[in-house]
């Protein structure tokens, strides 16, 4: 995470995200840097538009949380069967397993890296 870190730091002040920049911020925080990571961060950061990455992430789990709390009231209105543990249960487990689902989505470019 330290090299995304970096990478984000560089973005904030303006600074261009190249390798000399992320190796500089690395080994400023005290990090042991390897070369390779450095340069798949910079490679795969070379299209993305961090910002609106930025964006797109924040607003990603705000949808999620919605359609788990529309769910949730679904399950509440059907709760009256009679399993009311269990049906709570399976939907607090459903929606672990969505919350799971999304992590890889974001940053797309980056996901290859830690893969």
């Amino acid at each position: 995470m330290e090299y995304v870190y970096a990478a984000l730091i560089l973005n904030e002040t303006g600074e261009e995200i190249n390798e000399d920049n992320v190796t500089a911020v690395l080994e400023a925080a005290g990090v042991d840097v390897e070369e390779s990571r450095v340069k798949a961060l910079v490679a795969a950061l070379e299209d993305v538009d961090i910002e609106e990455a930025i964006e797109t992430a924040a607003a990603a789990p705000a949808a999620g949380a919605a359609g788990g709390a529309a769910a949730g009231s679904a399950d509440e209105a059907e709760a009256d069967d009679g399993d009311d543990e269990a049906e709570e249960e399976a939907a607090d487990e459903a929606a672990a397993d969505d919350d799971d689902d999304d992590d890889g989505d974001s940053g797309e470019g980056l996901g290859e890296l830690f893969g």
